[in-house]
């Protein structure tokens, strides 16, 4: 078992930067794979990024490639979700995802992850 804490949420205006966390109890964090996703009023839940249990691997949605980026700190049990050049439509409530295992990630699938935590709102002014 496993509890995910976001934070560093908030507001910011079009243009700015968050850096958001997601701290993990458990001695097994390393074992994990993390993703991010978000879920907009109304819309679905939706991938933002991933990163193996390494850290050596890594993987973004299209929509935020080049502007996100995920780290972890296996130390800290810890991953990160920088966003830079922040816009409205990356408004949004967004979550960290753990997976445990070793196999093949598949980081799109909402159904592949064993753990959520509560979320963090994000929100983008024009």
């Amino acid at each position: 078992q496993v509890q995910l804490e976001e934070s560093g949420g908030g507001l910011v205006q079009a243009g700015g930067s968050l850096r958001l966390s997601c701290a993990a109890s458990g001695r097994t964090f390393s074992r994990y794979s993390m993703g991010w996703f978000r879920q907009a009023p109304g819309k679905e839940r939706e991938f933002v990024a991933g990163i193996v249990w390494s850290g050596s691997r890594v993987y973004y949605a299209d929509s935020v490639k080049g502007r996100f980026t995920i780290s972890r700190d296996n130390a800290k049990n810890t991953v990160y979700l920088q966003m830079n050049s922040l816009n409205p439509e990356d408004t949004a409530v967004y979550y960290c995802a753990a997976h445990l295992g070793y196999d093949s990630p598949r980081f799109y699938d909402k159904e592949w992850y064993d753990y959520w935590g509560q979320g963090t709102q994000v929100t983008v002014s024009s």
